[in-house]
C-alpha cells in the first residue's frame, strides 16, 4: 500500500468540492479501491500505486479545468473522469472568450473596437487604446492580462495609473500609503475581482504576481515577462510617459489606455498620451486602437450623453476659434 498527499493550488475550494461535496463524492466513487480523504486544500489517497497514478492524473486535469474556467459542475467532472480531456463540445465559443471569470462569467470582446484591441494586442507588444469612458478599454486590457498569466505567457501583471488629482504626493489624504492610493486604483481592483476568485487574487497580491501601483512607483524599474497596463494615460506628463514606455523589458506586453479629451493636468502641461501618440504613430510594432461612443458597454444612456457633450464641445471650439468665426 502506498500513500500520496496532494495540494490543490490556485483553485476555488468550494467549486472543487461542490455543493454538499457532490464533486468530491463523484471523484471518490470513480476510485473505489483507494481511500481518499480531503481536508481543505490537502487531498490524500492510499492504495495500489497504479490506481494512485491514475487518480493523480485525473486530479491534475480537474485542477487545470478549475484554473481555466473557475467553475466545476457534476457534468464537467464526469466528463473529465470519463475521458482523457474534456470534449470540445462543452466549450462555449472558447475562441471568442478572453477569460472565464468568477462564477463562470464569460469575458469577451463585445464591440468592434474591443475586438480590434484584442487583435492588436495579439500582433503587437505595445498597444495604445484610446477612447471615451465606458468603452471597455481597461476592462478588456485587464482580461487580456489575466489570460496571458493563466496561459503562462507572462509571470506577472502590473496595473498602474497616475494619481493626478492628488498631485502624486497624496500627503493630505488620510491613512497609510495604500489607503491613500486605493481610491485612484479602484477600477483596476474591480476588474480583477470579476476575473479571479478572491482567495487566489489575494495570494497573487501577496506573492507579487499581480501588482497594482501608482505610476510614480515604476521609475527605475525594468519590467520583464510582465503584462503591464497604464490606465488613464491622458493624465501623464511628457516625462512620465517617456519614463513608463522605457520600462519595457524582455517578453513584456504593454497596453496604454486613456481618453485624450479628458485631461486633468494643469492647463499649461501637455498630456504625455497625446505627445506619445504623435511621436510614435509611425513606429513599427506599436498598435493604435481608437474606440468610439459606439463601443460603450455601460448603460445605453452613456453613449447618448457622450454624443451630447461632444456636440456642445465642438460648438464651443468653433466659437472660440477666430479662424472659423470669420
Amino acid at each position: 500500500m502506498t500513500e500520496i498527499n496532494l495540494e490543490l493550488a490556485d483553485v476555488n475550494i468550494q467549486e472543487f468540492y461542490g455543493a454538499n461535496n457532490v464533486n468530491f463524492k463523484h471523484l471518490k466513487t470513480r476510485f473505489p479501491k483507494l481511500k481518499i480523504v480531503g481536508r481543505g486544500k490537502n487531498i490524500s489517497a492510499v492504495g495500489n500505486e497504479q490506481y494512485l497514478l491514475e487518480f493523480s492524473d485525473k486530479l491534475s486535469q480537474i485542477v487545470q479545468h478549475l484554473q481555466h474556467y473557475n467553475r466545476l459542475n457534476e457534468k464537467q467532472i464526469e466528463e473529465i473522469l470519463d475521458t482523457d480531456s474534456p470534449k470540445n463540445g462543452t466549450r462555449i465559443k472558447v475562441d471568442e472568450v478572453i477569460v472565464h471569470g468568477v462564477n463562470g462569467k464569460l469575458i469577451k470582446a463585445q464591440t468592434p473596437g474591443q475586438r480590434e484591441l484584442v487583435e492588436k494586442v495579439q500582433r503587437n507588444d505595445m498597444v495604445f487604446a484610446i477612447g471615451p469612458a465606458g468603452t471597455g478599454k481597461t476592462y478588456t486590457g485587464v482580461a487580456l492580462a489575466v489570460q496571458a498569466l493563466k496561459n503562462k505567457e507572462v509571470r506577472r501583471i502590473i496595473l498602474t495609473r497616475p494619481a493626478v488629482e492628488a498631485g502624486e504626493s497624496l500627503g493630505f489624504l488620510p491613512g497609510d500609503l495604500k489607503e491613500k492610493l486605493d481610491p485612484y486604483l479602484q477600477p483596476l481592483y474591480d476588474a480583477l475581482r470579476d476575473m479571479i476568485h478572491f482567495e487566489k487574487l489575494n495570494a497573487y497580491y501577496e506573492k507579487g504576481v499581480i501588482e497594482v501601483a501608482p505610476l510614480a512607483f515604476m521609475r527605475g524599474r525594468t519590467l520583464d515577462e510582465a503584462f503591464v497596463i497604464l490606465d488613464e494615460a491622458q493624465n501623464t506628463t511628457y516625462s512620465q510617459m517617456k519614463m513608463f514606455l522605457t520600462r519595457m523589458g524582455k517578453n513584456a506586453k504593454f497596453i496604454i489606455t486613456g481618453d485624450p479629451e479628458q485631461v486633468d493636468l494643469p492647463a499649461k502641461q501637455k498630456s504625455g498620451l497625446k505627445e506619445a501618440m504623435r511621436i510614435l504613430k509611425d513606429v513599427d510594432d506599436i498598435g493604435m486602437v481608437q474606440l468610439t461612443e459606439k463601443d460603450v458597454v455601460r448603460h445605453k444612456l452613456v453613449g447618448k450623453i457622450l454624443q451630447a457633450y461632444k456636440k456642445v464641445e465642438q460648438e464651443q471650439e468653433k466659437e472660440n476659434d477666430p479662424k472659423q468665426s470669420n
